[in-house]
């Protein structure tokens, strides 16, 4: 089987599971999967496709530039210059964008900050951090209209070969060496997401009934 079919296989896969959670809502969402290095070639997922079905025209493979290759009747995700800045600034093998209400408002509560850190949380081991009062910082940035300009805005926080951003109201986008590691460190994310939403209702109702 050719590494092509294998990764297509493979991305096609991440894809069902995330649609079962319901992640991509109104054909939003993109995926990305690198097929090579030299010269760049990677599979993306095709504009405005229902993602919970699969079909024969869910990918196609783009270049460095997110230009497609060869013949093809679909169009690449308009977000495919976040995947050529990932894959041509790190050594990440697969990057996934997706909205959710959780990372929607947790971007928009800490937004003016521009990150949100997660201490001493267990899922925060998925990033690679082990230490005891280990940290986890993802930088929140403006939600630019213009995809080279927000794909611009992402390039600083480009610095490992898994890593997330979180865009202000749009969504999230991680990445990870591989589809295992970037579906791991995006549920990591989610969960956080959905802990810190859950803990500031929380406090919030105690705070009423005192």
């Amino acid at each position: 089987m050719s590494i092509f079919i294998t990764r297509a296989h493979e991305l096609a896969d991440i894809k069902d599971e995330l649609a079962a959670r319901d992640w991509f809502m109104g054909t939003s969402g993109n995926l990305a999967i690198k097929v090579q290095d030299e010269p760049l070639q990677f599979l993306v997922t095709a504009s405005g496709k229902d993602k919970r079905k699969r079909t024969a025209e869910d990918f196609l493979i783009v270049d460095k530039e997110g230009n497609p290759i060869g013949e093809t009747n679909v169009k690449p995700s308009a977000e495919t210059l976040l995947h050529c800045e990932i894959y041509g600034r790190s050594n990440a093998g697969c990057s996934l964008h997706v909205h959710t209400v959780a990372n929607n408002v947790i971007s928009e509560i800490y937004g003016d900050e521009g990150k949100v850190v997660f201490k001493g949380q267990e899922l925060i081991k998925a990033f690679g951090r082990w230490e005891e009062d280990a940290e986890w910082e993802i930088p929140i940035i403006y939600n630019y209209a213009h995809i080279p300009t927000l794909a611009a805005a992402m390039i600083p926080f480009i610095k490992e070969d898994k890593g997330a951003v979180l865009i202000r109201n749009h969504g999230i986008t991680v990445w990870g060496r591989d589809g295992f590691e970037a579906k791991k460190v995006l549920e990591a994310c989610e969960f956080l997401f959905q802990y810190q939403l859950t803990l500031l209702q929380a406090k919030a109702n105690l705070q009423a009934v005192k």
